[in-house]
């Protein structure tokens, strides 16, 4: 999961500390989406004569076709064109009568953690802790600095950054007014692409925001080593022996 999923925080939180990580420690788990919380009357398939699908809140037809927020029937949506190619009501109906997007969330063969708590002690004596949970209203990041002469607060949800030097009061940088697009991890992949591009037309000099083969390494190491931690029941892993395997 913070392979798949988090990667990206990984990059993100290595890059601010300026730092390589020494030591990785996480717990994790399914807690809820497994076979034993199944409730009783659900079909392999949420279109496969489920009794409990109308007050089910994972009810794929749900999410896929019919939410407000999701659904397909409700206007173009993105989240059902995973589906299948055409995209339409009638592709995605089939799709979910026997596809994987179908399946019951708590009857299908799923290993990956629900859950997962991630520590990581960097070679400066810093550390970071870092909290991966599917149990959210809102699926966002939400980060928290706090050093020694202040605090960063950053909130995805809201595009707002709170600044606080200690004992000056509070910076509030609102990210809305200064750019229009937010879409895409938080404008992020606009910006890569936009920075490729400028690189590759024009021959622009590598950018702040450039990183490099190895720092992505970094942030795949980490993660790969938080997945063995969590395996070995929350054991801590030494990252320079696990590089140099």
């Amino acid at each position: 999961m913070i392979l798949q999923k988090s990667c990206h925080d990984m990059d993100i939180l290595s890059w601010l500390a300026g730092k390589k990580c020494k030591a990785v420690s996480s717990v994790g788990g399914i807690q809820l989406f497994k076979k034993e919380c199944a409730p009783e009357g659900s079909t392999d398939f949420c279109l496969g004569g489920c009794k409990v699908k109308d007050s089910c809140i994972f009810d794929a037809e749900k999410i896929y076709l019919t939410s407000k927020k999701t659904g397909l029937l409700e206007g173009s949506s993105w989240i059902s064109s995973v589906l299948s190619v055409e995209n339409t009501p009638k592709s995605t109906r089939k799709a979910l009568e026997n596809g994987q997007y179908g399946r019951c969330v708590f009857r299908c063969d799923n290993n990956v953690v629900d859950h997962q708590q991630t520590n990581l002690l960097m070679e400066d004596g810093s550390t970071i802790s870092f909290t991966m949970c599917a149990f959210t209203e809102d699926c966002y990041r939400y980060f928290k600095a706090m050093g020694t002469a202040g605090e960063i607060e950053a909130d995805m949800k809201s595009n707002t950054i709170r600044v606080r030097v200690f004992g000056q009061g509070e910076e509030l940088i609102d990210l809305k007014t200064m750019t229009s697009d937010l879409k895409g991890h938080g404008g992020g992949d606009s910006g890569i692409i936009s920075d490729f591009l400028d690189m590759l037309i024009d021959n622009a000099p590598p950018t702040q925001r450039t990183t490099t083969l190895e720092s992505s390494m970094e942030s795949h190491y980490v993660a790969l080593a938080a997945e063995e931690s969590r395996l070995a029941g929350g054991r801590l892993i030494d990252l320079e022996e696990f590089r140099n395997r």
